[in-house]
């Protein structure tokens, strides 16, 4: 079972509660589409699935129903009596007080390496969490997120298209994108202003190219794309170099979004090299 419009509406009146806009909320408020999500996530009995803004449980409840092993985290402490009642009775479910931004991630997944982020994240947190879980949560092995149409678009993107920007070499350096449906604003509480893609990212099972040092590459990265308008040997003028462009076999007359994530790879180990 999980909660109707009107089952949420009645909670949240019952409580004296509305969505906080500061914290990005818009309840999914949908069966069928909290079910669509647990199973474009294909998650199943036995699974650690790790959800992010719980809310008030409803999709909580469709992971549940899978046998997946559940651990909800939710940071808003008035909606926590709500989410316990709706889910804390379930034995696959946990729930967990704390701020996604913020969280112990190796006390809070122990030592299993084969996470699935499943959640329905606030546009206002969700292209960091989503960078910060790739960068230095590698127990997390694949991910299905519900974020802005505008959002997940980036996150899935190829070179050469207009949404291709730094988030998406990120994405592309730990593992592969696609965005795998569209959600309307109807199926939230309140109705958000703009349509939502689910995203499904699945971390590299090895590195691209362990021999390069992330930090160096992504610097690169923001450098390349801090004025994506202009060419690379002006943009990044002061940070590389018209003949390590050249060296790398990019064109220095090319723009950010024209290099694929191996073009930035072969960069970083250029300017590695001196």
């Amino acid at each position: 079972m999980t909660l109707s419009r009107g089952d949420a509406s009645q909670q949240l009146d019952g409580a004296g509660l509305r969505a906080k806009r500061a914290l990005g909320q818009n309840f999914v408020v949908d069966p069928n589409t909290v079910r669509r999500i647990a199973r474009l996530a294909d998650v199943k009995e036995g699974d650690r699935v790790l959800e992010i803004g719980a809310g008030l449980g409803s999709l909580t409840l469709a992971l549940a129903e899978s046998g997946a092993d559940v651990t909800a985290v939710e940071v808003d402490d008035d909606l926590l009596p709500l989410l316990r009642e709706n889910v804390g009775h379930l034995p696959n479910v946990t729930v967990v007080h704390g701020d996604a931004m913020k969280l112990n991630w190796q006390e809070l997944l122990g030592e299993h390496h084969d996470w699935a982020l499943v959640a329905n994240l606030p546009y206002n947190v969700a292209t960091p969490l989503v960078a910060d879980v790739l960068d230095f949560v590698p127990a997390v092995a694949r991910m299905l997120v519900m974020v802005q149409k505008e959002v997940g678009e980036r996150f899935a993107a190829e070179p050469r298209s207009e949404a291709f920007g730094a988030v998406s070499v990120k994405v592309a350096f730990h593992g592969t994108a696609s965005v795998v449906g569209i959600v309307p604003p109807t199926v939230f509480l309140p109705r958000p202003n703009v349509d939502s893609a689910l995203v499904s990212i699945r971390r590299h099972t090895s590195p691209l190219d362990p021999s390069v040092d992330p930090k160096l590459l992504f610097r690169l990265v923001r450098a390349g794309f801090a004025k994506r308008r202009k060419m690379l040997r002006g943009a990044m003028a002061g940070v590389v170099t018209v003949e390590q462009l050249e060296s790398a076999g990019i064109a220095p007359t090319s723009r950010a979004e024209e290099l694929s994530v191996h073009d930035w790879l072969r960069l970083a180990h250029v300017v590695t090299a001196g």
